[in-house]
C-alpha cells in the first residue's frame, strides 16, 4: 500500500511496489530523513532527522482482534496508513527492533520499533462509522500493542502481493530456512 496523498493518512492498495533505500517508491513517508515531530520531543520540531519510519506494517490477525474489541465489522489497513499487511504472524507488534523481514521477491526490511496507536487512524475509523461515538479514543486504547511495526529498508528490491516473508530475529546471526 502506498500513501500518495499528503492530505490524508489513508494508503492505496497496489499489487507490487518498488522498494528503494528511501522506502516505498511514491509513498509520502519515503525518505532518508523527515522533520522531527511529536514522536521526537528531544529534537526541535521540524529539524531533519533520520527516518526510522519508512514503512508501516500491520498484521491481519492483530487487525481482526482490534476490530472485534471495537465491535466493528472490519478494520482496513489503509485506514491506519499501513504500507504492508502480513498474515501468519499473530503477534507482529511484539517483534523486537532489529528483526529483519526477508521477502521472497528480494527486499529486506529492518524493524526499528513498534508503532504506537494515535488518534489519526482513530479519526479515519470514526469517519467510516459516524453512528458510533468515541471510536477515535477507543482505537488508541484497543490498538495498544497491536498497531504493528515500523521499519526501514535494509535491502532494496520489490515487494509483491502474495510474497512470502521470513523473519530473522536480531540475535540470530545466520540466515536459516
Amino acid at each position: 500500500m502506498v500513501g500518495q496523498q499528503t492530505d490524508t493518512l489513508i494508503t492505496t492498495r497496489v499489487k507490487n511496489v518498488q522498494v528503494t533505500v528511501e522506502g516505498f517508491a511514491g509513498d509520502k513517508h519515503a525518505g532518508l530523513t523527515h522533520p522531527a515531530d511529536s514522536r521526537t520531543p528531544f529534537c526541535p520540531r521540524g529539524t531533519q532527522i533520520f527516518n526510522d519510519r519508512q514503512v508501516s506494517i500491520v498484521s491481519l490477525e492483530e487487525l481482526a482482534i482490534v476490530a472485534a474489541s471495537l465491535d466493528l465489522p472490519e478494520l482496513l489497513p489503509e485506514w491506519l496508513g499501513a504500507n504492508l499487511l502480513l498474515s501468519g504472524i499473530p503477534d507482529l507488534t511484539r517483534l523486537e527492533p532489529g528483526a529483519r523481514l526477508f521477502f521472497s521477491s528480494g527486499a529486506v526490511l529492518y524493524v526499528t520499533h513498534s508503532n504506537n496507536p494515535c488518534s489519526g487512524p482513530g479519526k479515519i475509523i470514526q469517519s467510516r462509522f459516524p453512528d458510533r461515538d468515541g471510536l477515535t479514543a477507543a482505537f488508541v486504547k484497543h490498538a495498544m500493542h497491536r498497531r504493528g511495526l515500523v521499519a526501514v529498508v535494509d535491502l532494496p528490491g520489490q515487494i509483491a502481493e502474495g510474497d512470502t516473508v521470513k523473519v530473522i530475529w536480531k540475535n540470530r546471526y545466520r540466515y536459516q530456512d
